[in-house]
């Protein structure tokens, strides 16, 4: 019988397109569904979530500017990593949230991840409109990105629940600051293994690790955070958030009391609530 003791791994967080300690240098333990240790994780600050929120930004340009074609195909080359990687999602899937349906998420999320990458380029002409008027005028009706989206992630679903609400935010050319699943990171820290080696650009998507109630003040009253979705807030705290999105007019995604069914059908309601539209009135023969 072995007396080694086995090295415990510590994930970082995942900003930019790499991967950061925590500024506070803090980390917590992550146990599986039966209370025993599986890794630990960044305990990230609000320092953390500042500088994943410049990283949006900075990102915001390119992948908004991408044509719709471009971002279908970098999403359905994650889904391909996903399909790659399998394995490894159906034993942190069914660690984490102690099923024995892990295949049968994991399955879901990357045909979720797919569906959302079909919809690029689809999104112009479902929410966009030539519209009728009265002159010698055409008016368009245009559907743009909203900007920087922070999302906090489901806590019970911790793969299935996440690709949910991040591909649909990036499908529809948003960036994203992405607070995992509290108690279950371990496929969202994947996740993002999974995004570093894909087509990707780095700050797209940026993934904190650690605890929600700490980090979603900070991103509710960040002035260049441009959305808010609440799926995965404590309930305590999220009439809280919603006051402090206020204060700078944040698009607000709300979820009610527990977690909604994320194995029924995806429809285009997550897209539609991170998008402007823009109109566009042009005079006839000009």
């Amino acid at each position: 019988m072995s007396d080694r003791i086995s090295v415990a791994k510590t994930y970082k967080l995942y900003i930019g397109g790499a991967f950061p300690r925590s500024e506070s240098g803090r980390s917590y333990p992550v146990n599986d569904s039966r209370g025993g240790f599986l890794a630990n994780a960044a305990q990230g600050s609000r320092k953390d979530a500042r500088d994943a929120v410049a990283a949006a930004r900075k990102a915001f340009p390119g992948w908004s500017g991408a044509t719709a074609y471009n971002r279908g195909q970098v999403l359905y080359r994650v889904a391909e990593l996903l399909e790659g990687r399998r394995e490894q999602f159906v034993a942190e899937v069914a660690a984490s949230e102690g099923t024995k349906r892990g295949e049968a998420i994991v399955d879901a999320a990357i045909d979720r991840w797919v569906w959302y990458a079909g919809w690029t380029d689809k999104i112009a002409s479902v929410f966009g409109a030539a519209n009728p008027v009265a002159g010698p005028y055409f008016s368009f009706s245009v559907p743009e990105p909203t900007g920087v989206v922070a999302v906090l992630a489901p806590q019970a679903s911790s793969l299935l629940g996440l690709v949910s609400v991040v591909a649909p935010v990036i499908a529809a050319g948003n960036t994203c600051v992405v607070v995992a699943s509290q108690d279950r990171p371990l496929p969202a820290i994947t996740l993002s293994e999974v995004l570093a080696t894909s087509d990707v650009p780095g700050g797209v998507v940026n993934v904190l690790t650690g605890r929600t109630a700490e980090i979603a003040p900070w991103l509710a009253a960040h002035a260049d955070v441009n959305a808010l979705d609440l799926t995965g807030a404590p309930d305590a705290i999220k009439a809280d958030l919603e006051r402090a999105a206020a204060g700078t007019v944040k698009r607000l995604v709300r979820a009610g009391r527990g977690e909604p069914d994320w194995a029924r059908e995806p429809d285009v309601s997550r897209m539609r609530a991170v998008l402007e539209t823009k109109t566009v009135w042009h005079p006839m023969g000009v």
